[in-house]
């Protein structure tokens, strides 16, 4: 369930970005993904693609890397850095 929350907060995200950039379709996604995030890169991805089907971040790259530190305020996270699109 905290997966799918995540995910979903991060699909919400990058369609904002789409929308406000009038973009035909994203292309590149990068996010930290939180040490208490239950997330690796490849997981992730597999999430991802699932969520981003029929949208227009559908077939985007993806760039995920896990952080390791426990205390961070956004440990339980998956932090949306960057997205990239095209018009």
């Amino acid at each position: 369930m905290h997966e799918r929350a995540l995910i979903a907060d991060v699909m919400r995200k990058i369609e904002e970005v789409a929308a406000a950039d009038d973009a035909a379709r994203v292309t590149r996604v990068s996010v930290r993904l939180g040490a208490l995030s239950h997330f690796t890169p490849e997981h992730f991805r597999e999430h991802f693609a699932d969520a981003a089907r029929g949208t227009v971040a559908e077939g985007a790259e993806v760039d995920a890397v896990v952080e390791h530190d426990l205390s961070d305020p956004r440990a339980s996270d998956v932090v949306v850095e960057s997205v990239e699109v095209e018009s």
